[in-house]
């Protein structure tokens, strides 16, 4: 079975691969080259910067899973490879403990105004009667989405003895109770009570610009909210407006609308901590991601039923 690797994944992946005996070839490929040669692979594994378009699948004569080492597949046609027969599997597991790690260091950050005294003191400046922060320690956090990383940030928000508190449409209220986190029915709720705000959900039509206008609005003058998940589930033109004037204490975002991002005007205001994506990365996490990845990829080419089948509901339908 041939293999095409187009991101840079873990060697130990790269490795269990091979030792499955799986023919690996890696190479980074823009679309037009993508397209050209996918039709020769049966597997192809990508991260977050390969884009598989419908036409990409649709030319893809022999693939028959799609690998996403990570846990968005944003960046797949999920539904024309269901169409194709092409199962997509991807490795939700793999960066848990990475985002949620960043998730709590971003709310440190915030609070003690990190980057701004690491910047004002390598410009020879002393700030510190301009830098009293605030404490973690019996905050309420607020977590939009309490899948695996919401759950594991809200495990080491414990140890600041935070109050959780959770909105997900899709668990139940002891569903949550079984984690320490007070199941919250209504976003504007959740919104109104937190002082700190995670947001830990993918984006898709439904959660395109969920937090809006109208949800920063209901955010305390004093809280901070974080996004370690995907662009475009915060609108960035209302998170700039509260910024500027100052109606939320600060936000931190690892993720944006367009990445990387150009001319953006958050980054002009002092109260945004901007990181590049970095969630997934870490030495731990990308073994993690690309190994479980393989491990569904070889499941499928073997026939066996892989752990983390994406598109399973639209494929047996």
């Amino acid at each position: 079975m041939k293999i095409l690797v187009t991101d840079k994944i873990a060697d130990e992946a790269i490795e269990l691969l091979k030792k499955e005996g799986m023919d690996v070839t890696f190479k980074e490929m823009e679309h037009d080259e993508l397209l050209e040669n996918i039709r020769r692979y049966d597997a192809l594994i990508v991260r977050s910067r390969t884009k598989v378009t419908s036409d990409i699948i649709e030319n893809a004569e022999n693939l028959k899973v799609i690998g996403r080492a990570g846990i968005g597949v944003d960046n797949i046609d999920i539904e024309t490879a269901s169409k194709h027969g092409i199962k997509v599997v991807n490795a939700p597991t793999g960066a848990t403990i990475s985002v949620a790690e960043l998730a709590i260091a971003h709310m440190l950050s915030l609070s003690r105004h990190l980057t701004i005294a690491d910047s004002t003191m390598k410009q020879g400046r002393w700030e510190k009667k301009k830098l009293k922060g605030v404490e973690l320690h019996g905050k309420t956090l607020g977590l939009v989405g309490c899948g695996n990383i919401g759950r594991k940030t809200a495990e080491l928000a414990k140890a600041f003895n935070m109050k959780i508190i959770g909105y997900d449409p899709f668990l139940s209220k002891e569903d949550l109770e079984k984690y320490g986190i007070e199941k919250i029915d209504e976003l504007k709720d959740l919104m109104s009570k937190a002082d700190y705000i995670s947001l830990h959900l993918p984006h898709t039509r439904e959660t395109h610009h969920l937090i809006n206008a109208e949800m920063l609005e209901n955010m305390k003058p004093t809280a901070y909210i974080i996004n370690c998940a995907r662009g475009g589930i915060i609108d960035e033109d209302a998170l700039y407006d509260v910024l500027k004037d100052k109606k939320i204490a600060g936000a931190a975002l690892d993720v944006f609308e367009k990445e990387p991002p150009v001319d953006n005007p958050l980054f002009s205001l002092e109260n945004l901590v901007a990181t590049p994506h970095l969630g997934a990365s870490t030495i731990e996490g990308q073994i993690r991601a690309g190994t479980v990845c393989a491990e569904q990829v070889i499941k499928t080419l073997k026939g066996e039923t892989p752990d983390y089948w994406v598109n399973r509901k639209l494929m047996e339908k």
